[in-house]
């Protein structure tokens, strides 16, 4: 697979649900991955890239920043707590508040330096217990409470059980978003990207269908 062929992927995706392809940003998910295939893809001219761990993002990005212009990040995985500033001072989205500490250690920090990425709130749709997010029941709570903090809500992300038909996921995020007011709807991924589209995705997060299989830290 290419980027080209997951690009026009996506427009014939967007064009079968009757969206315009301008409405989906492709987030080109480059965690564990070299930096030579990085670059490759940026030579194609391609800008928005997602990251899981900031500590990766943060030994990666400010480089590939000097020799690239306009290079959008947005960190995707799980923060902890005491990451947020660097996330913050890396990236122009989060995908990935997923709870209510996070939320205010973003708005104490946003309030300190007057800036603040763009923010996905992150909703565990399946109720997992191993993973991140909030739960469905409640979304329209936390939406509140971070609103109330005044942070950038762009919207709202989701990963699907791997084992769950993703679709149901894809229309449960979808409609605690409307309620809710929200546009921005992260999901979708390698496998499920097209799917995703078909229920308003406005974000996708495609990793090895661009880059490959990645390659697993040694050690």
């Amino acid at each position: 697979m290419s980027l080209s062929e997951i690009r026009t992927r996506i427009a014939k995706a967007c064009d079968e649900a009757g969206r315009d392809a301008s409405e989906v940003t492709l987030i080109a998910v480059s965690k564990v991955q070299p930096d030579d295939r990085v670059r490759a893809v940026l030579d194609e001219g391609h800008r928005v890239f997602g990251e899981n761990r900031v500590q990766e993002a943060a030994g990666k990005w400010p480089g590939f920043r000097e020799a690239y212009d306009g290079i959008e990040l947005h960190i995707i995985g799980p923060l902890q707590s005491n990451k947020v500033r660097q996330a913050m001072e890396l990236a122009q989205y989060i995908h990935s508040v997923d709870r209510p500490k996070i939320a205010h250690a973003i708005a104490r920090i946003a309030d300190e330096t007057g800036a603040c990425p763009r923010l996905f709130l992150q909703v565990n749709t399946g109720e997992e217990p191993q993973k991140a997010g909030i739960l469905p029941g409640e979304a329209d709570a936390f939406v509140k409470e971070c609103r109330d903090l005044s942070l950038p809500v762009e919207g709202l992300m989701c990963i699907p059980p791997v084992e769950e038909e993703a679709s149901l996921h894809f229309a449960l995020l979808a409609k605690i978003a409307e309620r809710n007011g929200l546009t921005g709807l992260s999901m979708g991924m390698s496998g499920d990207f097209e799917k995703a589209i078909s229920f308003g995705a406005t974000h996708v997060r495609v990793g090895s269908a661009i880059f490959g299989a990645r390659e697993t830290p040694a050690g």
